[in-house]
């Protein structure tokens, strides 16, 4: 795969629908992580793209689950390698997903990315067709809130997040959906009536079905009323 190509997603002629590729993005705190989540939990043809970083393990957090934790040099040494869909670095740390990760996970289901709103952009410009969700808190005293919620953190890196996040917000009309996560439950339903909104598009659809339909019309036509 070189650098810079189109990816045309698909399944192959003896699936019905091609795959889907979903990303959730938006600022730190807006709770992306939990959203998806539960969504991949509601969900089970959709599939979690595991990144790589180069930031510490949070506690409770397992390589290969979460993340792929790996230090600078090694995270380097694959953007040389030309091995990410997309990277980027945030708040210091390195953040990327390999093509390994979506070559592995093209063959069956539809495939979640949790990104920053760069790497979000990255991908929609090597994947046709993928789907970009925005989430964000219904206030920015509520986004301040929800990282401090986090545990420890100075007041040079909360101010860092906070303008970051204003940065981010400016990016909304590049998605296709917005999510406010006000309510966590409404918020997950409204990531969930995206997914299926889309996997329903009719340009997904109807070649397939009325190829079927058409097969059975010419079937019923050759046999005696």
């Amino acid at each position: 795969m070189g650098e810079g190509e189109v990816i045309v997603w698909t399944l192959g002629e003896d699936q019905p629908f091609p795959s889907k590729v979903f990303v959730v993005s938006g600022p730190s705190g807006a709770g992306k992580t939990s959203l998806c989540a539960e969504v991949l939990r509601r969900f089970p043809r959709l599939l979690e793209s595991v990144s790589h970083t180069t930031r510490a393990p949070r506690p409770g957090e397992q390589n290969g689950k979460d993340y792929f934790f790996v230090d600078r040099a090694t995270f380097e040494q694959m953007i040389r390698e030309g091995r990410f869909l997309e990277w980027a670095e945030v708040h210091g740390h390195l953040y990327g997903s390999s093509f390994y990760r979506l070559k592995a996970c093209s063959a069956e289901k539809d495939l979640l990315f949790e990104l920053d709103c760069r790497g979000a952009k990255q991908l929609r410009e090597r994947i046709q067709g993928a789907v970009l969700i925005f989430v964000m808190t219904p206030s920015f005293s509520d986004l301040v809130s929800r990282i401090q919620r986090r545990g420890e953190i100075c007041r040079e890196d909360l101010s860092v997040r906070i303008r970051t996040a204003r940065q981010e917000i400016q990016q909304v009309s590049f998605f296709d959906y917005l999510v406010i996560n006000d309510n966590f439950a409404d918020a997950v339903d409204q990531i969930g009536s995206i997914l299926v909104s889309e996997r329903c598009r009719k340009d997904l659809r109807a070649g397939f079905w009325v190829d079927k339909w058409s097969r059975e019309f010419e079937c019923l036509l050759g046999k005696p009323v």
